[in-house]
């Protein structure tokens, strides 16, 4: 993705019961495949069967643990989380797992997704006397659970579903059991391993091959898994609903291409989606260059379609975004070059189709689109693997406000000058589906169309419009 500052996914989970297992390290290593998800926090939960013990920090996967650290996250059930901030700031107490209760009624939990009515929970909370130490809705929700009626865990996790509005893909952990849990509209990921010794749930399947295990099957929207000393027991959600709202940028641009969802190889699918993009946008060009990592499938798909060759002229420092030494004035203003240098060698005279997955803000776009012109590339023609995104997403993604969104207020053409591309083309929906082939109704796109499948209060609806979608949507 062109841009530093686009669409970042909130979370990974992870979960393992396995006896006999170093189920700590074994989590570090499923949470490392899943570092893509979430990189501001991340931290493991352990249970012996009799007490939890949990380590979390801020950072990397690689930097937030130590020998010492596994070696005292004891026991033979594990689960992590890494965590990128949708719902509270990025601060240490917002870090995942979260533990809460006492003695037998204590459980962690990690959760990838974010609840779209976790402020009223957490002020209903509050007035009952909980004190809650976040600022994070994941707090909020696991309170929910703990508190809830039944007669067991499973039933008391079906009665606080019922309260639970939003996006959840949750990894629960009591003392004796790992629990695995999806909302009823599956807009999340979340899949079930077996291991020789045990039982796996993870965000992606990605996280299953890092540490050995075979995947199994997904875990179906709204249901229950329970996974403990007697095996995996399923409780399926009560109503089967063919309404489905799978996050369509987990098959864009979140997952992991070496990823599978609803029996979808994510590299292949983005590849189809580079072949729709040269039907619908062919272009006269010498090269295709993909925006390193996340739009090579696309751009060898549109190549593979077009006949065009395919060529690597941006290198991508993969290690900028991971110091928190801030640039001086003269390097900010260098700006994309911090992350990513041009071929001339490769691009000197050409016509260059640049393939990306998305333009969000479009602050970094254009300094692209100029640096491959500075190195030698006579045209630029932009072509982008998904529809324009125009409105904010409520359910687990970073998307920026309606405001900062550039499509939400020019047109593809206006894009394209604003951009400095020679010319411009966005894979459109229909295109969209036909590369994913599976029903539209199995997805959510509401931040390409604004259609959610949920009701949005109207306070967070106002508050990720910004002022002058605000005032537009008012009538002023």
């Amino acid at each position: 993705m062109a841009e530093a500052n686009g669409p970042r996914e909130a979370c990974g989970v992870f979960g393992v019961f396995a006896p006999g297992e170093d189920v700590a390290r074994l989590t570090f290593f499923g949470l490392y495949a899943l570092q893509h998800r979430g990189q501001e926090s991340a931290g493991i939960a352990t249970s012996d069967g009799r007490r939890i013990w949990v380590q979390r920090r801020m950072g990397l996967v690689s930097a937030a643990f130590t020998e010492e650290d596994l070696r005292e996250l004891r026991g033979h059930i594990a689960i992590g989380h890494t965590r990128y901030s949708t719902t509270g700031s990025s601060v240490p107490i917002n870090a995942g797992p979260f533990v809460v209760g006492s003695g037998d009624e204590t459980i962690a939990v990690s959760h990838n997704g974010n609840l779209v009515n976790g402020e009223s929970l957490r002020a209903e909370l509050q007035a009952e006397g909980v004190v809650l130490e976040s600022t994070t809705d994941t707090e909020a929700l696991a309170w929910t659970i703990l508190r809830a009626a039944g007669r067991d865990w499973p039933e008391r996790i079906r009665a606080a579903m019922s309260r639970l509005v939003g996006a959840y893909s949750l990894a629960i952990l009591t003392c004796d059991a790992l629990i695995a849990v999806r909302d009823p509209l599956g807009i999340r990921p979340l899949c079930l391993g077996r291991l020789d010794s045990g039982w796996v749930v993870a965000s992606e399947t990605c996280a299953l091959a890092t540490i050995g295990a075979d995947f199994v099957r997904e875990i179906e929207p709204g249901e229950i898994v329970v996974i403990d000393e007697r095996g995996v027991t399923s409780y399926p959600a009560p109503e089967f609903s063919p309404e489905q709202a799978m996050c369509v940028f987990e098959f864009i641009y979140f997952a992991r291409p070496d990823s599978a969802i609803m029996g979808q190889r994510l590299h292949v699918v983005r590849q189809r989606m580079g072949a729709e993009l040269w039907r619908e946008h062919p272009a006269d060009a010498d090269l295709v260059v993909p925006l390193p990592d996340s739009a090579v499938p696309a751009a060898i798909g549109y190549s593979l379609a077009s006949g065009i060759p395919y060529a690597e002229a941006l290198i991508k420092n993969r290690y900028i975004g991971r110091t928190f030494i801030q640039p001086d004035q003269r390097l900010r203003e260098q700006g994309v070059r911090l992350k990513f240098n041009a071929l001339p060698e490769v691009l000197a005279g050409k016509r260059v189709v640049l393939v990306d997955d998305t333009i969000v803000r479009g602050t970094t776009s254009r300094p692209i689109v100029e640096l491959l012109k500075q190195a030698g590339a006579r045209e630029v023609h932009m072509r982008v693997h998904s529809p324009p995104i125009k409105w904010p997403c409520y359910l687990g993604v970073d998307m920026a406000t309606r405001d900062e969104l550039i499509a939400a207020h020019l047109s593809v053409e206006e894009i394209g000058k604003a951009i400095g591309a020679d010319s411009i083309g966005y894979l459109s929906l229909e295109g969209l589906f036909r590369a994913i082939g599976l029903p539209r109704n199995r997805f959510c796109a509401a931040c390409l169309t604004g259609h959610y499948p949920v009701p949005i209060p109207p306070e967070q609806f106002e508050r990720r419009l910004g002022r002058r979608s605000a005032l537009a949507a008012a009538g002023t």
